[in-house]
């Protein structure tokens, strides 16, 4: 075999290994940029097949793909896993690593690979195994997150670990896409550290203690609905959980007798926006919109007042709340649900 695998500005493969990397979304970039400067540089690149987005549904590829084309390194976009086998078949890899793929990997790709398949995921397993651990690494108030390297199995998220790496989440405020960027680059980052002792045999697995597992679900649309009888440091953090999919909402009843349905994008609790509390809860209703001061749009939780920051009427544009009650004076005084 031959030690340069691809060759493109300068940059070659000099591990002497065929590698494959498996990513689709920007949680993939860090590593496949840091694979592609390395010696470790890929032989191809696989992801999710272009997509139509936007209201004028134009052809979009996925962001690896671009990064892929920029690198000159081939890129295939199998439809489904009985694809993937087939392709991944021909290639013969000797190492696969993956990142936030999307397509269920099978046995069959899993036992190609003489080293092996290596996976990057968004949490310290196995908590949060599944497909949003993200997501509820927020909704629960975490304090601490972090990356796993694991080899993957037929299992989903089950295959021994690795490596791991901590983060503390030190900013209260933290959304979704702030906290994947964040672990995208310290998987990254720990990938490319542990492969070379990985690669020589160096680094001694370790079996995930079932009895500690947790699963996390594919996120739905109707989880973005809110519940006001919760508390405002529960629904903030399901506000920040679900930027910006599937996003999160709620509705009123105007005086015209229609629903109007509004998107919450950004709160905070009363608390951070240091407003104190000068009144008695009792006196609001679960749900109900007012205003705490002349600046602040305030909605009474089951427990605590949460500021809302900026909202949209569905079909509108996202506006600040006082641009936003310019034109829907009615929402105050007004239960949502």
């Amino acid at each position: 075999m031959s030690n340069i695998i691809h060759q493109s500005n300068n940059i070659v493969n000099t591990s002497g290994l065929k590698i494959v990397f498996l990513g689709t979304p920007d949680f993939a970039l860090p590593t496949l940029e840091k694979l592609a400067n390395s010696p470790y540089r890929p032989v191809a690149v696989f992801c999710a097949p272009d997509k139509p987005t936007g209201r004028r549904q134009i052809l979009t590829p996925p962001p690896t793909k671009i990064l892929a084309q920029k690198y000159h390194i081939p890129v295939y976009q199998p439809a489904d896993k009985k694809e993937l086998a087939a392709q991944i078949a021909k290639l013969q890899p000797d190492l696969i690593l993956s990142a936030a793929y999307g397509i269920i990997v099978s046995k069959e790709v899993l036992e190609t690979p003489k080293l092996g398949c290596l996976n990057i995921h968004p949490s310290l397993l196995p908590k949060y195994r599944g497909a949003s651990p993200l997501q509820n690494a927020i909704l629960n108030g975490d304090t601490k997150t972090g990356v796993t390297i694991f080899k993957m199995d037929e299992k989903m998220d089950r295959g021994p670990l690795v490596a791991k790496s901590e983060y503390r989440i030190a900013n209260p405020k933290i959304t979704t896409p702030e906290l994947s960027e964040i672990l995208a680059s310290a998987g990254a980052e720990l990938l490319l550290n542990i492969l070379p002792d990985y690669l020589a045999g160096k680094i001694k697995e370790e079996s995930q203690d079932e009895a500690v597992a947790t699963y996390t679900k594919i996120i739905k649309k109707e989880d973005g609905r809110l519940d006001w009888q919760k508390s405002a440091k529960e629904i903030g953090q399901q506000i920040r959980a679900y930027t910006p999919w599937p996003g999160t909402y709620s509705q009123w009843l105007m005086t015209d007798g229609k629903w109007q349905i509004v998107k919450i994008q950004e709160a905070s609790l009363a608390e951070q926006s240091g407003q104190k509390q000068i009144y008695s809860e009792q006196s609001r209703r679960v749900g109900e919109v007012f205003l705490m001061d002349a600046d602040n749009l305030a909605v009474q939780t089951g427990n605590g007042v949460l500021i809302i920051k900026k909202l949209q009427a569905e079909g509108g544009k996202p506006l600040s709340a006082s641009d936003f009650l310019r034109g829907h004076q009615d929402m105050l005084g007004k239960i949502l649900n």
